[in-house]
């Protein structure tokens, strides 16, 4: 998106706003450089910014290579003009886009990290809703606010309580799973050091969703300011690829609960890891995700059809293609065999990469695949849930790099402490 003329007059409008700014421009235009930003000044009669599709790239190189996130201003344009701009910027839809990419990362870090911990488990004998074993939750750094397990804070350091679920043994259903990956991302983002200082322990609260509500939580509680609705992805899927990366979301039975063979399987709460080109333009031009709910009625009348035989059959005839099932397959079934891999081969079933506690980093048709055997009485739906990484979340962490670079003086160097 780009922003057009002069902005000189509206500067004069903002100094007063830009007197009691936390920290100096300077600051400003490295945290943008950081994002991607270029500055160029050249002898132009008039200002030049191209903030670009940003959101539809690959990566930060991609989009630099294509030429978005450039500035160029006149060699004159006055120092109040030039941080009018800088403000507007650290808004700026291509802003938040470049941000994504650093989120992006971060959330692949913090779901390999936890996909790789063996003792985060889900399944198994617990006592109440999350488990921390028979060394307690004190031991691996959080105390108990609810009973039966239903609530934790962070009790010794918050980098150390989320170490419990990178190497420590937890059990807890997915939900939890959702969280914590959501927290271990602002820790992959801020490091170590900035994420125990920047936010107090009921912040970073675990436990049900319901009681989630009732604490200070940033997830979904009275710290998670303002939230983004966008259930069936129609305005996420307009913005690009990586506006849904690191974005909560669930797969739900669509059917009453009658209906449900496997309760612990009713639903898969996710955070969106990856999201391939194809799949991005396949939600483009669909609109979302409601065409891929359809997608998905339809693909569990096709399996009505089909007997299952032996565990996750469909998991291993539609997932992984087993050729000995398929080559065992009736005739008859064929057809609808044909029409289900046709479906499947969709680029979102394929390049939507999503993570579910305990299944790990998968794309979401494996997912759909193996609810056809966990719950094959209904369809299931995808939804987005409300989320606020890109207002609240973004605006925190935009503000605590300032202000580091405040501190220390050092505008090109604002990463916190790194893990």
């Amino acid at each position: 998106m780009s922003v057009r003329g002069s902005l000189m007059g509206m500067a004069l409008l903002l100094l007063p706003v830009l007197a009691m700014a936390s920290a100096p421009v300077d600051c400003t235009q490295g945290l943008l450089q950081r994002l991607g930003w270029r500055f160029d000044e050249a002898e132009i009669p008039a200002l030049q910014v191209h903030g670009g599709p940003v959101c539809t790239r690959a990566s930060l190189a991609e989009a630099q290579a294509a030429g978005d996130l450039q500035v160029r201003w006149p060699a004159g344009l006055p120092a109040a003009a030039r941080q009018a701009l800088l403000q507007q910027l650290l808004d700026d839809p291509a802003t938040l886009c470049a941000y994504a990419f650093e989120l992006g990362a971060a959330t692949r870090r913090a779901a390999s990290a936890l996909q790789d911990n063996p003792g985060f488990r889900f399944s198994g004998p617990q006592l109440g809703w999350i488990g921390f074993g028979l060394q307690g939750a004190q031991a691996q750094g959080w105390q108990r606010t609810r009973s039966f397990g239903r609530g934790f804070i962070p009790s010794a350091g918050n980098s150390r309580a989320l170490q419990a679920f990178y190497g420590g043994a937890v059990r807890a259903e997915c939900g939890v799973g959702r969280q914590v990956a959501q927290l271990a991302t602002q820790r992959e983002l801020y490091g170590d050091a900035a994420f125990d200082t920047g936010f107090a322990p009921g912040e970073l609260s675990i436990g049900t969703f319901l009681a989630l509500h009732r604490t200070d939580s940033i997830l979904l509680g009275a710290h998670a300011g303002e939230f983004f609705a966008d259930g069936k992805a129609v305005r996420t899927a307009a913005m690009g690829r990586q506006a849904f990366v690191g974005v909560p979301g669930f797969i739900e039975h669509v059917y009453d609960k009658g209906t449900l063979d496997d309760l612990s399987n009713q639903a898969e709460n996710f955070v969106v890891v990856d999201v391939g080109d194809g799949a991005a333009q396949a939600l483009a031009l669909h609109g979302g995700l409601a065409w891929y709910d359809q997608r998905n009625a339809e693909l569990w009348q096709l399996a009505q059809g089909i007997p299952r035989v032996g565990l996750r059959y469909f998991e291993r005839l539609l997932f992984e293609r087993d050729p000995a099932l398929r080559a065992a397959l009736d005739p008859r079934y064929h057809a609808a065999l044909v029409r289900m891999d046709q479906l499947l081969d969709d680029p979102f079933y394929q390049q939507f990469v999503i993570y579910v506690h305990p299944r790990g980093i998968r794309p979401i048709g494996y997912h759909i695949a193996r609810l056809l055997d966990r719950n094959p009485r209904t369809p299931f739906s995808i939804d987005l849930a409300v989320h606020n990484l890109h207002t609240t979340l973004y605006r925190r962490w935009r503000e605590a790099q300032l202000r580091h670079c405040a501190a220390t003086g050092r505008p090109g160097s604002l990463t916190l402490d790194p893990n």
